[in-house]
């Protein structure tokens, strides 16, 4: 098989990946997650001849590692990116991958199937040319990225330290755009207090809806200054929303309680100790206007930003390779959704986001383009054997 019909079997690899439900159950109760995609993916590499493990990274959560090695000593790269898809509330279809005017649709076409399927056409391309390659190629898919990531964390726990990467390529989409910055993330949980009462008894009652009201003001107002100044030079500035909010018990009663999460997206030089500050902020600055304001915040979750710098040497020639294919198109940049490289770049790896073109990420119509799909491969194959 040649090398362009090894690329291009991405196309199929992408479809198939798609017509398998894995809707994470972190967001989706009852989903089924990442296991049959994980068993088809182990049953695929064997029957191309390529050893794979399932690693268990949670009860029924799982990531699938594969490995091929060239004839000659070489730089250790790692291709990663996630098996996990969102909710597919909406989609008439999500699970029947569809080609209309050069798109494949369907639920994880964009995010991120279609790197799942190039990335593993380099790997069947590289393994059919291991007198190419140098050093090892290591390809992981893995769990719960649109979650909390449990399967990274794992990975990145559990690999040997006697063998370390020099490179890690995250396959997520990013329209060509060779991606060395995304923002952040922290989840915050905040409860108001009041008193329950009777609703004709106005006198002993404290409503923590409207306590609640007087905070999400505060949060309104910061989100308003955050985004009048940018901090990053690509990724601009953080930002806020409020995500959900529960309060009371029954139509006649004083609620005693309102709980709100919300999401702070950040940037460089932004940290969890930022959002903590900033909340504390609120809180007193709520109960200095009013007296009977009773809350405490958690920060539930968090995630740094990313961001690495591009005059490493490595990242230069994946440059270099790229836009040798591409010189219209290739060019750095940035993303702004969170993505595993964060957690790569904290744990000392060089690291790039790099992925096709495409569109409606976390939406009902979600589509890759179909042509990118080989097209990175070919890239990816590139560099492996050229570093």
């Amino acid at each position: 098989m040649s090398l362009q019909q090894l690329f291009d079997r991405s196309l199929n690899i992408t479809r198939e990946l798609i017509r398998i439900d894995s809707v994470n159950p972190t967001l989706v109760k009852g989903a089924v997650g990442e296991k049959p995609n994980a068993e088809f993916l182990q049953r695929f590499l064997r029957d191309e001849g390529i050893s794979s493990e399932l690693q268990e990274v949670a009860p029924g959560r799982f990531n699938v590692i594969s490995s091929v090695k060239g004839m000659r000593p070489g730089p250790r790269v790692l291709l990663t990116g996630h098996l996990d898809t969102v909710s597919v509330a909406g989609m008439s279809h999500p699970f029947d991958p569809f080609l209309k005017e050069g798109k494949i649709h369907g639920r994880g076409s964009q995010d991120m199937k279609g790197g799942l399927g190039a990335g593993l056409a380099a790997l069947l391309a590289v393994s059919n040319h291991r007198d190419d390659l140098c050093g090892e190629v290591v390809f992981a898919a893995v769990a719960d990225e649109e979650g909390l990531s449990l399967g990274t964390t794992w990975f990145l726990e559990h690999w040997s330290k006697e063998r370390p990467f020099d490179f890690a390529l995250v396959l997520e989409p990013t329209d060509f755009k060779l991606c060395t910055a995304h923002k952040g993330f922290a989840w915050v949980k905040v409860t108001t207090y009041g008193i329950a009462a009777h609703g004709s008894c106005p006198a002993e009652g404290v409503d923590a809806i409207f306590l609640m009201g007087e905070l999400i003001g505060e949060l309104n107002l910061l989100d308003q200054s955050l985004q009048k100044r940018p901090l990053h030079e690509s990724l601009g500035s953080g930002s806020l929303h409020t995500s959900m909010i529960h309060g009371g018990q029954q139509w006649s009663s004083y609620p005693d309680y309102c709980r709100l999460q919300y999401e702070r997206r950040t940037v460089p030089p932004e940290t969890p100790f930022t959002v903590q500050a900033e909340i504390q902020q609120l809180l007193e600055k709520c109960q200095r206007k009013n007296p009977q304001f009773k809350a405490v915040a958690e920060l539930i979750c968090t995630r740094s930003p990313f961001q690495i710098d591009p005059e490493q040497v490595i990242l230069k020639q994946f440059y270099q390779t790229a836009y040798s294919h591409l010189p219209e198109q290739i060019s750095w940049g940035s993303v702004p959704f969170w993505t595993d490289a964060a957690l790569l770049a904290n744990a000392q790896i060089p690291t790039l986001v790099f992925g096709p073109r495409g569109n409606g990420l976390h939406s009902c119509e979600e589509y890759v383009i179909a042509s990118d799909l080989s097209i990175c491969a070919e890239i990816i194959y590139h560099f492996l054997t050229q570093t």
